[in-house]
Formats: structure tokens, C-alpha cells, sequence
């Protein structure tokens, strides 16, 4: 099969995934919301898209879902194998200093 053939395949499921994703996380937080903060702090209801763009804003403002950085920070992207194995020396030091 053809790399080409290939993307024609994972294209429609990846923007159907996208899609699922989007409108699942839209409705946890319009659920969350509307379970918790009106009844606490007498706020107004969130509608979907609302919800969708809380999350959207979310996610712009406080980065997330980590796709793309295999599961290091980014400080630890930059970092050497060296100083990797320095920085754990010193959480380890201090681990067992408190």
C-alpha cells in the first residue's frame, strides 16, 4: 500500500477522532459546569459551544494534552543525557535530605 494510499485511510478517522474529541470534552466540561458552579456560586449555566470554547481557551492558556513532546516537560527537551542524570542525582539528594 502507498504512503499516499495510507493517508487517504487515517486522514477521515483522524478528523473523525478530532471531532469525537472535541465534542466529548465539550460536554464533560458543559456537565461539570453546570453541576457545580451555579449551585455554588450562583453562576449562569454554560451552553456547548461555550463549553467547547472554555476548553478551547484552556487549552491556549495553559497548554496541555502534551501531543507531540513525548511525555518530558519542555524544560527537559533541551536538556543533555548528562545533565539529565545531574538533575536526578540532585532530586535524589534532596529526597532523601528532607
Amino acid at each position: 500500500m502507498t504512503r499516499g494510499r495510507k493517508m487517504m485511510l487515517i486522514a477521515p478517522a483522524a478528523v473523525a477522532g478530532m471531532i469525537l474529541f472535541i465534542a466529548l470534552g465539550g460536554w464533560i466540561v458543559q456537565s461539570l459546569w453546570n453541576w457545580l458552579l451555579p449551585m455554588l456560586f450562583g453562576w449562569r449555566a454554560l451552553t456547548f459551544w461555550q463549553a467547547v470554547g472554555l476548553l478551547a481557551l484552556c487549552r491556549i492558556l495553559f497548554g496541555g494534552f502534551a501531543f507531540g513532546r513525548g511525555g518530558r516537560s519542555r524544560h527537559c527537551r533541551h536538556m543533555t543525557e548528562e545533565e539529565r542524570e545531574q538533575l536526578r542525582e540532585r532530586l535524589r539528594t534532596a529526597a532523601t535530605a528532607s
